[in-house]
């Protein structure tokens, strides 16, 4: 094996990964406080790319700005579901708040189909992210190196949330025991909307990242990357956070080394982590770092 090959997808597979984590972090938030699977989460993912896309074309915005308003849409994006879709139906069986989930991911799609077209459309990338640089004899573009950062400093600003702060402690409360929390005086409703509203922003940061690896945006292309994190969300141990980051980290990896090392089984890499998965929940039904 040609080490600079290997290092260059696994600088491609890191970064990946990172995205996959992002992702998986909103979905596994939700899970943790609602015991509730957001279907409609790659499509707020899907959204925000649009944000910036049409902040840029019809308002002409800087890219950053644009960006920025992009994070802040998709987070009221995601208030905005959950006040609509999910709690009505609090009490309710979960069979319909999974329908609800369901029929909201519908919506936005088809939404963004008569809204915005099905043509895809060509993101901006600055010339930062669009330049290859290279290191020695490794090819590495300029998401990469950005991609990790952002992952890392967004992880550690969530971690201080949901352990270090009183809104966290909620949170932690809540997917403990939802009864129980409530009775101790915790605000049910302000705790679960500020989920959703984390969790869309970081499907929005992840949205912004995925267009500039992969610079085109359609109506559906938040559904490849949110079904890959609900993936890694779930072999990582659905409800963890640590777990969203290592299942994301394991499917991005896995998805770029099977490409590169395995081409001949390329076509077949979603088969070998969904086999993963099922191995997973054979052998470990809740997860690498799940609760049982």
């Amino acid at each position: 094996m040609n080490l600079n090959i290997f290092l260059q997808n696994l600088s491609n597979g890191i970064s990946l990964g990172c995205l996959f984590a992002l992702i998986a972090i909103g979905y596994t938030m939700v899970y943790g406080v609602l015991r509730l699977i957001n279907f409609a989460h790659g499509d707020i993912f899907m959204m925000a790319a649009f944000f910036v896309y049409y902040g840029m074309i019809i308002f002409s915005l800087p890219w950053g700005i644009a960006c920025l308003l992009a994070v802040m849409l998709a987070m009221i994006l995601g208030l905005s579901v959950e006040r609509l879709a999910y709690k009505p139906l609090r009490n309710a069986p979960r069979i319909s708040s999974l329908c609800s989930a369901i029929g909201m991911s519908f919506l936005l799609e088809n939404f963004a189909i008569v809204v915005f077209g099905g043509r895809p459309k060509s993101f901006y990338r600055p010339e930062f992210f669009a330049k290859t640089y290279i290191i020695g004899e490794v090819r590495v573009p300029g998401v990469n190196f950005v991609t990790p950062i952002v992952t890392i400093v967004f992880l550690l600003i969530l971690t201080y949330i949901v352990y270090r702060t009183k809104t966290g402690l909620a949170m932690r409360a809540i997917s403990k025991d939802f009864d129980t929390a409530k009775l101790m005086g915790i605000n049910l409703d302000r705790t679960i909307s500020l989920t959703f509203v984390i969790g869309s922003g970081l499907a929005a940061i992840g949205a912004v990242l995925w267009a500039l690896r992969y610079p085109q945006i359609w109506p559906f292309m938040g559904v490849f990357p949110g079904w890959r994190a609900f993936t890694a969300a779930i072999i990582g141990g659905i409800g963890s956070i640590r777990g969203a980051m290592v299942g994301g980290f394991l499917v991005g990896l896995l998805t770029i080394m099977i490409v590169a090392f395995l081409p001949e089984l390329a076509g077949y890499k979603d088969a070998f982590i969904f086999i993963i998965l099922i191995f997973v929940l054979l052998f470990k039904p809740e997860g690498l770092f799940g609760e049982e």
